[in-house]
């Protein structure tokens, strides 16, 4: 029987590390796992999407999910090297039936994982399908499918040939894709002189073709790949991992600084005077754009963002959504009620449809036309934004999570309780969420206030009890 770790299947990816926990044997039984998963709802050839980031475990697992997945008769598209977003969208614009991308996202080099994606990029996370891949994948090895022997479903055995390769390049039309969804080369951005730093992450494959299109200054920071991440992790929510580029956006004078984060899916910003952007602020900027052209619709953050989304949201003439966090969510609640922008605290953002699926450039580029379009700084376009002090994400290691949440329900309870995520509570003048990491060991609190004093006394408070 092949051992496999069950706690590398999170709520949203499977990730772990290298070899211990993710290795090639697990990677080819996880491969054969999602072929069967998938067949057990399609008839035909399948044709799956691989791609990888650039960490150094990537090829290794690579190989053996594509021995995987040819042994179970399966047809391969190999993209390679590619951001999840890029990912993502080979599998929607090719019609495909699915794909696994091989990346640990922002976690350090000893990881790495993997992001399970069916038809349409629908993300399989826990409630649609991890659960299942992951009872099958844990299956003794008689019970699992043997190429030899043919696939067994529903306990009878199906005759399999073996399937085929083809490689593919995509990178040339995810950038037309993103550019046709803006009006950037339109405008005049000769001016406009931006940071990119990548981290020496698979992002870098973006930036020598940006340089060719946008007709404006950029610097690349670190734009070599290596899957060690020499000069910082790839995690772009730690400070200490922005410092350069804070630095450099200051000594050049930039209009604006981006950061990106391991596998290309989540973007953050650092303004003219080198101070990071809440992402709450960028949802507002690129929110306010898409409702000058869609009004009445719907956009979608999490319940730990700051009320100012629901304000702009709303003052602009949409409807402003709550949502829990994790990708496999909001895209599913995106499709079920006709959601046209989505995003996270973290960083990532989301289009609707068709699309579905994280869209880092199509943020960029909205906001690089706001600046371009406006006299103002970018610090000077989100100052109306500074309505709330909010206290970012606050990460505790507490022996019981389970038991600390139900404490903090009972010490707030006079206020408005929510367990849309976590624990939620308002009051007239403040609120917190609480709740447990989906990736990690923690329990993760965020408070916003009207004053920072009160942000400030309302943290004391709940670090008490916790």
């Amino acid at each position: 029987m092949t051992k496999i770790n069950p706690s590398i299947f999170k709520a949203y990816d499977i990730r772990g590390i290298y070899p211990r926990e993710v290795n090639p044997s697990a990677a080819l039984n996880i491969a054969k796992g999602f072929v069967t998963f998938l067949g057990k709802k399609k008839k035909g050839k399948l044709k799956i999407v691989i791609a990888t980031d650039n960490r150094v475990s990537s090829p290794v697992l690579c190989r053996a999910v594509k021995k995987g997945i040819l042994e179970y008769g399966a047809d391969v598209i190999d993209i390679g090297l590619s951001s999840t977003p890029m990912f993502y969208f080979t599998v929607w614009k090719y019609k495909l039936d699915g794909g696994i991308m091989i990346t640990a996202s922002h976690n350090p080099p000893e990881y790495n994982g993997f992001k399970i994606t069916k038809e349409k990029a629908i993300s399989i996370g826990k409630e649609n399908g991890l659960e299942e891949i992951k009872k099958i994948t844990l299956q003794e090895e008689k019970k699992m499918l043997d190429s030899a022997k043919g696939i067994l479903v529903k306990g009878k055995r199906i005759k399999k040939t073996r399937g085929k390769i083809k490689k593919k390049n995509v990178l040339k039309e995810y950038l037309d894709f993103n550019f046709s969804k803006t009006n950037l080369l339109k405008l005049n951005i000769k001016g406009l002189k931006i940071a990119i730093d990548t981290a020496n992450a698979v992002s870098g494959i973006l930036i020598k073709e940006f340089k060719k299109r946008l007709p404006c200054k950029i610097y690349h920071l670190f734009p070599e790949l290596d899957g060690r991440f020499p000069n910082h992790l790839a995690d772009p929510l730690e400070e200490k991992n922005i410092k350069e580029l804070k630095k450099i956006v200051k000594e050049k004078k930039l209009d604006l600084g981006i950061a990106f984060d391991g596998d290309g899916d989540r973007i953050i910003f650092v303004d003219e005077n080198g101070k990071r952007i809440p992402s709450s602020f960028i949802m507002c900027l690129v929110s306010q754009r898409i409702l000058k052209e869609n009004p009445g619709t719907k956009i979608l953050y999490n319940v730990c963002s700051s009320n100012i989304i629901k304000d702009v949201v709303e003052e602009s003439g949409g409807v402003a959504i709550a949502g829990k966090i994790g990708h496999t969510f909001i895209k599913k609640r995106m499709r079920k009620e006709n959601i046209i922008f989505a995003g996270e605290f973290s960083g990532h953002y989301f289009l609707g449809s068709p699309f579905f699926f994280e869209v880092p450039l199509f943020t960029l580029f909205k906001i690089l036309e706001e600046i371009s379009q406006k006299t103002k700084t970018i610090s000077q376009l989100l100052k109306s934004f500074q309505k709330y002090f909010h206290s970012g994400q606050i990460n505790l290691k507490v022996k019981d999570k389970k038991k600390k949440l139900k404490e903090l329900e009972e010490k707030f309870k006079k206020g408005r309780v929510s367990h849309l995520d976590g624990l939620r509570v308002d009051f007239e003048d403040w609120w917190f969420n609480a709740r447990l990491s989906n990736t990690e060991d923690l329990l993760r609190i965020f408070v916003e206030a009207r004053t920072k004093k009160l942000m400030k006394e309302k943290i004391r408070e709940i670090l008490k009890i916790t």
